[in-house]
C-alpha cells in the first residue's frame, strides 16, 4: 500500500476518556483518515465525548463487544491500522470482579489479533500501562520504568493488562503481525470519567464535597495530559518501528495531597476539605517514566506541564457541568465515587 495513502483505523474503545480525545485529536490532524469507533458503551463510554464528529462521513460508530469476533470481523474490515484502547481499567473495579477484567482484556485482545492477522493489518498498536511494571520505592526517586523494566503487576487490573502486552508480542513473533505497543502513565484531561482521582477531585471541590485521599496520600504517580498522549500513539503508527515498545510519561511526578492542593488552589477552595480514607488494597506506591527511548528516537515529548494541564482540566469540567452531573447523579455507574466517598461516613 502507498504509503501517503489515506488511512482508515479501527479505534476500539473509542467512546472512553483516552480513545475520545485519541480520535479528536487524529480526525483534526488527519481530516482525510477515516476513523471507525468500536465501543461496547459500558458505563465509562460516552458517545457525547464524540458528538462533534455526528455528521463527519470519514468517522463511524459501531457498537460491539471486543470479544465477540463477529463483531470485531465487521468493525476491522478494510482498515489498515488497528488501535486498540478497549479494556476494563479501573483497578479498584478489578479487585472486586477479576474475571470480568481477564475475560475483556485478555480474551477480547485475543480476539483483536486473531482477526487482524486473518486480515492482514498494517500495524497493530496497543495501547497499555505502566502499572504492569508494579511499584517503585519512594526511597529511589531517580529510578523510573523503561522499556526493559521486567514485570511485575500488583492486581488484576495489571495483571490482565500484562497478559494482553504479552499476547500482542507473541503474536507478532509467532504470526509475523506487525505490532507496536506503547505503557502509558495516569493520563487527565477533558472527558475523564469521574471515578478517577483528579475528577473526582475536582467535581467534588466545585460541589464543596470532601476530597478522598488515598491513605497517607503519599503514593506517586507520573501524569500525563491526555492530548500529549495521542501525540505520542500519533507518531509512533506514523514512525514508530515494529515489535516495539515505547513507555510515554508526562514528567509530572506527584503524590495524592500534591494533586489534591493543586486542585483546591486552582478553584480557591479550603484546605479543610482534604479527608483521607482507608488506602486501597495492594496500592502501588510510585510509578515514573522515562521516556527517552519515544523522546530519542521519535522525537515526541510531553508538552503540557501539570500546573497548565490541571487549568485546562478544570476549565473544562466548569464549563461541562452538564456532562459530569449526568454521570455522578446516577445516570451512569461510578464506582470509585461510591466506594471512595462512602468511606468518608464510615
Amino acid at each position: 500500500m502507498a504509503g501517503d495513502r489515506h488511512k482508515k483505523i479501527l479505534v476500539t474503545g473509542g467512546a472512553g476518556f483516552i480513545g475520545s480525545n485519541f480520535i479528536l485529536y487524529m480526525m483534526e490532524k488527519y481530516p482525510d483518515y477515516k476513523i471507525v469507533n468500536l465501543d461496547k458503551l459500558t458505563y465509562a463510554g460516552n458517545l457525547e465525548n464524540l458528538i462533534s464528529l455526528k455528521d463527519n462521513p470519514n468517522y463511524t460508530f459501531v457498537q460491539g463487544d471486543i470479544c465477540d469476533r463477529d463483531a470485531v470481523e465487521r468493525a476491522m474490515d478494510g482498515c489498515d491500522w488497528v488501535v486498540h484502547f478497549a479494556a476494563e481499567s479501573h483497578v479498584d473495579r478489578s479487585i472486586s470482579a477479576p474475571a470480568l477484567f481477564v475475560h475483556t482484556n485478555v480474551l477480547g485482545t485475543q480476539v483483536l489479533l486473531d482477526v487482524a492477522r486473518g486480515k492482514e493489518i498494517e500495524r497493530f498498536h496497543h495501547v497499555s500501562t505502566d502499572e504492569v511494571f508494579g511499584s517503585l520505592s519512594l526511597d529511589k526517586l531517580e529510578e523510573r520504568f523503561t522499556e526493559q523494566t521486567p514485570y511485575s503487576p500488583r492486581s488484576p487490573y495489571s495483571a490482565s493488562k500484562a497478559a494482553s502486552d504479552h499476547l500482542v508480542r507473541a503474536y507478532g513473533e509467532t504470526y509475523g503481525l506487525p505490532t507496536t505497543i506503547s505503557n502509558c502513565s495516569n493520563n487527565y484531561g477533558p472527558y475523564h470519567f469521574p471515578e478517577k482521582a483528579i475528577p473526582l477531585f475536582i467535581t467534588n471541590a466545585m460541589q464543596d464535597k470532601p476530597l478522598p485521599i488515598y491513605g497517607t496520600g503519599k503514593a506517586i504517580r507520573d501524569y500525563l495530559y491526555v492530548t500529549d498522549h495521542a501525540a505520542a500513539i500519533d507518531v509512533i503508527l506514523h514512525r514508530g518501528l515494529v515489535g516495539e515498545t515505547y513507555c510515554v510519561g508526562g514528567d509530572a511526578e506527584k503524590n495524592g495531597i500534591d494533586v489534591a492542593d493543586t486542585v483546591l488552589g486552582l478553584l480557591q477552595k479550603p484546605e479543610s476539605l482534604k479527608t483521607f480514607v482507608a488506602d486501597r488494597k495492594g496500592h502501588d506506591m510510585r510509578y515514573a517514566m522515562d521516556h527517552s527511548k519515544i523522546t530519542n528516537e521519535l522525537g515526541w515529548k510531553p508538552t503540557v506541564t501539570f500546573e497548565e494541564g490541571m487549568k485546562k482540566t478544570i476549565a473544562w469540567y466548569k464549563n461541562n457541568e452538564q456532562w459530569w452531573q449526568r454521570i455522578i447523579s446516577g445516570q451512569y455507574l461510578d464506582a470509585e465515587r461510591t466506594i471512595l466517598n462512602s468511606t468518608l461516613t464510615k
